[in-house]
């Protein structure tokens, strides 16, 4: 019983001595071997179990005392001990227990009963589903106390047991192993699924109902942490950690333009060395724009299927053209055919201005004024519109460095947790050797 650290085992005790007054001569009682005496009638040593944990502290069944002609007197007596034994849950479940059974006269001293042992036989040894029996080595003691002068022996057998961990690693350490496992896919999970919080908390409930299977059949002790319960703890810590980090991605990833641009120290650390460290790219980062040709290419309304028929019609074709491809930072240059000269050179808004305003037969026409200015709103709500989604963009390309510089870190943490912690117990590679072979 681990919890109430109660060890019971079913003993048979052999406790021999030589009685003078029990002696016979055989030739006088012809036949008479030996003589079977209920214990109450003859003398018998009182030997106990000092470390008892029973009600009745004796759990002997009283047998008869078998005395031979010499007086040998040979007493058998079995019985179920419960005996307390000090649990040690370090290396739960890679552990080795020793539970003492000390046994020893009651009343009588060392000059009045010289005790002695016999080596402890395992021969009829039933095998048990949870542990197995290593050995039961004895050793005599002899006590002093300031009352008397005489010794006090005692005989301890410690019983030394190794737990069997096969039960244990099928039904907590595998599961728990892979359920920590499910923990790095939360960085895999796409930040719009919305199930990456919802699964960092299902693990980490997983990892607790476990825990609190561990905490029942552990005694309730603070000399020690279990192993398994210091696996699941630093599992714990890895997965609550996850979902910290989890939050943090989704505030990255959502984050609303409005609430300004990334800091620039962000800026350095994720997208440039996280980045590049990872080996990530930016989206569209490796499409090539095409190149701009060495001599500009004229293009005129006729090219772009419009009509060039009057020049106040081309003029305004022409100012919406050049309003519109200001946004694709296009240089632009209005020619003498009502024709325009598309390069990629960037139009400034003073040079666009000038533009607008060159001399054309159109020129100060009401009506082409609130077309210019339709076109300029319009060309600045397209501009705001790139702008902010330029910073979305930045910011969910940087929760994405996150979630894979987090999927390496974890994984690498799981796999130093997972190997450091369970392979630390002395017995481990015994135990996985013949248990798991």
């Amino acid at each position: 019983d681990e919890k109430n650290q109660v060890l019971t085992t079913n003993i048979w005790l052999q406790m021999y001595w030589i009685d003078h007054y029990l002696q016979w001569n055989v030739s006088e009682y012809p036949g008479v071997k030996n003589v079977r005496f209920p214990d109450g009638l003859i003398w018998k040593p009182d030997i106990l179990l000092y470390n008892s944990a029973d009600e009745r502290f004796d759990a002997t069944f009283h047998t008869n005392v078998l005395v031979n002609s010499s007086g040998h007197c040979q007493y058998l007596p079995p019985g179920i001990f419960k005996s307390s034994c000090y649990i040690d849950v370090r290396w739960f479940p890679f552990d080795v227990q020793k539970c003492n059974l000390k046994f020893g006269s009651w009343t009588y001293g060392g000059w009045s009963l010289d005790l002695q042992m016999q080596e402890a036989d395992i021969s009829g040894y039933i095998s048990n589903g949870e542990w197995d029996l290593v050995g039961v080595p004895g050793k005599r003691t002899e006590s002093f106390y300031e009352c008397c002068k005489e010794p006090y022996p005692d005989v301890t057998f410690t019983v030394t047991m190794r737990r069997r961990t096969l039960y244990y690693g099928l039904n907590l350490l595998i599961p728990c192993v892979l359920i920590s496992s499910l923990a790095l896919l939360v960085f895999l999970l796409p930040a719009d699924s919305g199930e990456k919080i919802s699964l960092g908390i299902t693990v980490l409930l997983s990892l607790t109902v476990f825990m609190l299977l561990v905490a029942e059949i552990m005694p309730a002790t603070s000399d020690s942490v279990p192993l398994i319960a210091q696996y699941f703890a630093s599992t714990m810590i890895i997965v609550g950690l996850s979902v910290v980090v989890t939050v943090i991605v989704l505030q990255y990833h959502h984050h609303d333009p409005d609430g300004g641009k990334m800091p620039k120290w962000t800026r350095i650390i994720l997208l440039n060395w996280c980045a590049w460290f990872l080996r990530m790219k930016r989206p569209g980062e490796d499409k090539v724009r095409p190149a701009c040709q060495h001599k500009q290419r004229r293009c005129s309304l006729s090219s772009m299927d419009m009509n060039t028929v009057s020049g106040q019609q081309s003029s305004n074709g022409n100012m919406l053209y050049i309003g519109f491809r200001g946004l694709e930072g296009v240089h632009c240059t209005p020619t003498t055919d009502s024709g325009v000269i598309c390069g990629r050179m960037t139009c400034s808004p003073t040079d666009e201005e000038n533009l607008l305003h060159s001399g054309h037969p159109s020129e100060g026409d009401p009506d082409l004024a609130k077309i210019l200015e339709e076109v300029r709103y319009i060309a600045n709500r397209f501009r705001d519109q790139d702008e902010e989604e330029a910073i979305c963009n930045e910011w969910k390309f940087a929760a994405s460095v996150v979630d894979r510089l987090c999927l390496m870190a974890f994984s690498v943490f799981t796999i130093i947790c997972t190997i450091g912690i369970l392979m630390s117990a002395p017995n481990f590679v015994e135990a996985v050797s013949k248990d798991f072979a």
